[in-house]
């Protein structure tokens, strides 16, 4: 049973998302501030922590990125805000969703069950090591290596690059990303999609400017392919 971590200062609405998330069949822990969340990603197994922005102790932004520090545990906002330069800095901090106040207690456990399905590993093709030049995915394993250097991937880097290798090659799509790596239908996925990219394509060890294995097919996908390969494009 996932372990929700719930982080929400105000007493009355943290007792209400408590009792809705353990309703949805959840084992719930809140707490009422930054501090107290990053003690408990580090001391115990956390599935998802759900993350109200307006904390007393710490900026949300800055709570967030302490997180990232420590866990690559989904992480879903809960927010006032809208505007999207706010949620695009959350995208890039590393929030994995959010969640717009007011919201009902049946739309946030929708939200977590959909991250954490989103958050489970794709079924590999095979249970073979993808080899595309010198990168090699092992599904198996999750593990993931150029030549000799091992890669460090958070969960969902490591998801979408063993999709992209296991296709080797051809385009896909956004919205086939968003069906089977986010495992969700297309629902404003593209910035997240994109940020993605981007921390792949820097442990890739290249830029969108001058891509090495992932190369984008303007108005229709991405592709990954071999860099020294015919399928490579000039």
């Amino acid at each position: 049973m996932a372990l929700v971590l719930l982080v929400e200062d105000d007493h009355a609405v943290r007792t209400a998302m408590t009792g809705a998330l353990r309703e949805a069949g959840y084992v719930v822990q809140p707490v009422g501030s930054a501090l107290d969340a990053l003690r408990t990603v580090t001391d115990d197994h956390v599935d998802l922590v759900v993350l109200d922005l307006g904390l007393p102790d710490l900026d949300g932004f800055e709570a967030l990125r302490l997180l990232r520090g420590v866990s690559t545990v989904p992480v879903i906002i809960a927010t006032a805000r809208t505007d999207e330069p706010t949620i695009v800095r959350l995208l890039n901090a590393g929030a994995d969703d959010y969640v717009t106040k007011p919201f009902s207690s049946d739309h946030l456990a929708a939200r977590v069950g959909a991250v954490l399905r989103r958050s489970a590993a794709p079924e590999p093709a095979d249970d073979g090591r993808i080899e595309v030049g010198d990168l090699v995915v092992d599904p198996a394993t999750r593990e993931a290596r150029i030549g000799a250097t091992p890669l460090t991937l958070t969960r969902r880097e490591f998801d979408l690059l063993a999709y992209l290798a296991a296709r080797s090659g051809k385009v896909v799509s956004k919205s086939e990303l968003c069906r089977e790596v986010w495992r969700q239908p297309n629902l404003h996925l593209d910035q997240t999609i994109d940020v993605h990219l981007s921390w792949l394509r820097r442990k890739l060890g290249e830029t969108a400017a001058e891509p090495r294995f992932l190369h984008t097919v303007r108005g229709v996908g991405i592709k990954l392919v071999d860099p020294c390969g015919t399928s490579a494009p000039a």
